[in-house]
């Protein structure tokens, strides 16, 4: 074990005077030492009730034969932290990761355990299981339930949307009100399919949660007893020696994507999942997306999507049951809970075929995200089950901005027409620094009434996000990409179809641009200045 380097021999000595301090005895020093990673706080729903789930994780591994330490892991709430712009909130997925292996290689921890939820915090933990390839296992905390107010049903994006309505006159200050107070009502990840719970189940398509973990609801005991079985099932998987390396595979990260196609995934997902497969050494690419979308029905339409809600999507059988629709298509790939999922796929049948649907029957003939290409972006993408049919070809004059702010501001003071095409520039990694998700300006949008408005921008969008709206666009603008050149009335052409992004102008337009383009100051704090300074060294 890894800890013997602590537990045996003269030298750490010191080293083990330091353990006992914290209460570690004689027999303990005997069995393997387990860290658990928690994300704990007091700022994030989906977060509040961790300590309760520690606690069960804790009680398992001690029942198996080993010996948890817990510390904190940080996480950012991106609803929250959306007002200010959040250009925190994707920096700090790398940080999470710089966080789990600090913890884990210092202390010479045999084996650990992330107790996560929500957008950034999930995938940071699923970075530094491939980084570190020591057993690990992911415990997620489960989503919220969908907020009611009698008939009426809400999730986040319902209080986002409200706004917009509200400043276009289509909503009265009490209505909004009621969505505000009941919209959220308790512990967990936001009830839709938004960032937390599509990573949620991408883990849990991985194989690095146990079956069914991915949609048990916070409040439930079947999520406190999975939180006693994984911790459990770490000290087995340490004897077993199965390391993340064996579980995410370039097939594991296959059927994840198929997964995510299936479910109408958020965006983020296509951001996450290649940073993770790139700690162990995979790429995964936006064309492999693509190909996977073009061939996977979309089955399920969870909010923003439809009408159904996470707690709709356990109740029908969870991700195990969406695998069983994919079963003849998945590839064999090991799990963290002893199966192959092709095994877990034929084990679990559907048991609501209007929330999750038969391939034959599908919502959508492809999958959920569509990667778009043409001279504004190598690749962009596109929740293409979240735009209305009239959308899917689009062609109409750009309205450019450098802010979120600019964008409702414009909406507010009537500035946006129906056929618009708003674009949101220097929102990408460097540029903004930090990446920042749109949902403020895609739900005002919403919210006002607009049909026939697109957005595009190099920053990235909420899972919350629906309708005609491209981001990731690749080349971001602060590296000179075409959508930092993209002036007023330049006409723009959204073709989801043809999977075409593109505007209409000449390559020696674009060039006279370039050469005469500024990017916009931003004001930037040590830590945005290094994560720029990271991504451009990168690039």
């Amino acid at each position: 074990m890894r800890s013997d380097v602590l537990k045996k021999g003269d030298e750490t000595l010191p080293h083990r005077a330091l353990l006992r301090a914290v209460g570690i005895g004689d027999d303990e020093l005997e069995k393997p030492f387990i860290g658990i990673a928690n994300s704990f706080n007091e700022l994030i729903p989906g977060h509040i009730h961790l300590n309760e789930l520690v606690t069960e994780v804790k009680r398992g591994i001690r029942e198996a034969g080993g010996v948890p330490f817990e510390w904190g892991v940080p996480g950012i709430c991106d609803g929250i932290a959306m007002h200010v712009s959040m250009r925190h909130s994707l920096p700090s997925r790398e940080h999470i990761a710089d966080n789990v292996e600090l913890m884990v290689i210092s202390h010479s921890l045999d084996a650990w355990v992330g107790v996560t939820n929500c957008d950034k915090i999930t995938p940071g933990m699923l970075m530094a299981a491939g980084r570190l390839d020591v057993p690990a296992i992911i415990l997620t905390g489960g989503p919220m339930k969908a907020g009611r107010d009698g008939d009426e049903v809400y999730d986040l994006s319902s209080g986002f949307e409200a706004v917009g309505a509200m400043k276009a006159g289509r909503m009265s200050v009490e209505e909004a009100n009621r969505i505000e107070r009941h919209a959220c009502p308790g512990p967990g990840s936001c009830s839709g399919m938004f960032t937390a719970n599509s990573m949620a189940c991408m883990a849990e398509a991985l194989g690095m949660s146990l079956s069914g973990c991915a949609t048990a609801l916070a409040v439930s005991d079947k999520k406190r007893e999975q939180a006693y079985l994984s911790g459990k099932r770490i000290v087995d998987l340490l004897s077993e020696d199965l390391r993340p390396s064996m579980i995410m595979t370039p097939e594991a990260f296959q059927n994840a994507v198929m997964v995510d196609m299936a479910i109408g995934g958020s965006t983020n997902v296509a951001l996450h999942l290649p940073a993770i497969s790139r700690e162990l050494g995979i790429d995964l690419t936006m064309d492999q997306f693509d190909e996977i979308s073009k061939t996977t029905p979309n089955i399920c339409h969870i909010s923003p999507s439809g009408s159904h809600h996470m707690e709709d999507l356990d109740r029908a059988g969870g991700i195990p049951a969406v695998l069983n629709r994919l079963a003849d298509r998945l590839k064999t790939a090991r799990t963290m809970d002893g199966r192959d999922i092709v095994e877990i796929a034929r084990s679990y049948p559907v048991k609501d075929n209007s929330v999750i649907r038969e391939l034959k029957d599908p919502f959508f003939p492809e999958g959920g995200l569509a990667i778009l290409k043409g001279n504004m972006a190598v690749d962009s993408v596109i929740k293409q089950i979240a735009v209305s049919e009239e959308m899917m070809l689009h062609r109409g004059p750009a309205r450019v901005f450098h802010t979120e702010e600019g964008v409702l501001s414009a909406i507010e003071n009537s500035e946006i027409i129906e056929g618009d095409v708003v674009v949101i520039n220097f929102m990408g990694p460097a540029g903004a620094p930090g990446m920042p998700e749109m949902l403020s300006p895609t739900a005002a949008i919403i919210g006002a009434g607009f049909t026939k408005v697109a957005l595009v921008t190099d920053g990235r969008f909420s899972g919350a996000t629906r309708g005609p709206c491209v981001g990731h666009v690749n080349p971001e603008a602060y590296a000179g990409g075409v959508i930092g050149l993209i002036q007023d009335g330049d006409i723009i052409e959204i073709d989801i179809g043809n999977r075409g992004l593109n505007v209409e102008l000449t390559d020696d337009e674009l060039e006279r641009r370039r050469m005469k383009m500024v990017p916009p100051h931003r004001e930037l704090t040590p830590f945005l200045r290094s994560y720029r300074d990271h991504v451009l060294r990168r690039c």
